[in-house]
């Protein structure tokens, strides 16, 4: 994983599908820079700009971003990207 910078995830507490994908990523070994853009109103801008949208959780690391997500629809697109899911560390399997 790149040392410079980690994936972003924007949540939105009390949000199941928030809880559903942060613990896709603890089980992987993802580390993450978990931001609740509840708390604070310069990540919901943040995620904003970045994906056009405010709905959570969104998932932003170099040039990949997917936004309102549930795991299986991460690991869909994460398949499209194959030099991302080496750089996480995600294994192939589906479940």
């Amino acid at each position: 994983m790149s040392k410079n910078k980690l994936p972003i995830l924007y949540i939105k507490s009390g949000c199941p599908w928030c809880r559903e994908a942060l613990s896709f990523f603890n089980s992987q070994g993802v580390a993450l820079d978990v931001r609740d853009v509840n708390d604070n109103p310069k990540d919901m801008d943040a995620m904003v700009a970045l994906s056009g949208q405010t709905k959570a959780p969104t998932f932003v690391y170099e040039d990949f971003l997917v936004a309102d997500f549930d795991v299986n629809e991460f690991l869909a697109e994460l398949n499209e990207f194959p030099g991302i899911r080496k750089k996480l560390g995600i294994c192939d399997d589906e479940n």
